[in-house]
């Protein structure tokens, strides 16, 4: 396949916010390689679009069994304590604080602006029909930069001959 006819699709399912990342930092990365990239958020991942929640992206650790607490300074050990200590009050809030310092410390900007750089730079982003009907969602919700919201059919469609990648 020749440099001008490759595609990359992302698939954006999760709101969480370490599952935000794998896709922005792939997609500027497929850019900056000149590959054409097309981003598709369908159910929580619309978290990642929705003006009102796209600041308040998290990340649990309950039931995250591959956050160590470890990377937060906690202790861990064999016997689950991270998803013990998962489930106090304000686990979340810390896990989500320490996340973007540590985000920061390695110079990746905040999603908004992340995504900002990636459709400055050519990347399509799609909502997904049937999620924004469930959710109640208008294109009006969405930050800028969403071209449009498109059924499943029409997006595989548009995607057709991408390597597609399911986050």
């Amino acid at each position: 396949m020749s440099d001008e006819n490759r595609h990359v699709v992302f698939i954006c399912s999760k709101g969480n916010l370490d599952m935000v990342y794998p896709a922005l930092v792939m997609g500027w990365a497929a850019l900056g390689n000149g590959i054409d990239v097309t981003i598709f958020f369908t159910f929580w991942g619309m978290d990642i679009i929705t003006k009102k929640r796209q600041p308040h992206l998290e990340i649990a650790p309950v039931a995250n069994t591959s956050m160590k607490m470890s990377l937060m300074g906690l202790p861990t050990g064999n016997l689950g304590i991270p998803n013990i200590l998962g489930i106090l009050p304000g686990m979340t809030a810390f896990a989500t604080s320490i996340m973007h310092k540590k985000i920061a410390e390695v110079g990746a900007p905040p999603v908004g602006e992340y995504l900002q750089m990636l459709v400055d730079g050519g990347a399509r982003l799609y909502a997904c029909k049937m999620s924004v009907d469930m959710f109640g969602l208008t294109k009006e919700d969405f930050v800028d930069g969403v071209e449009d919201i498109v059924t499943a059919s029409d997006f595989m469609d548009m995607s057709e001959g991408a390597q597609i990648i399911f986050i």
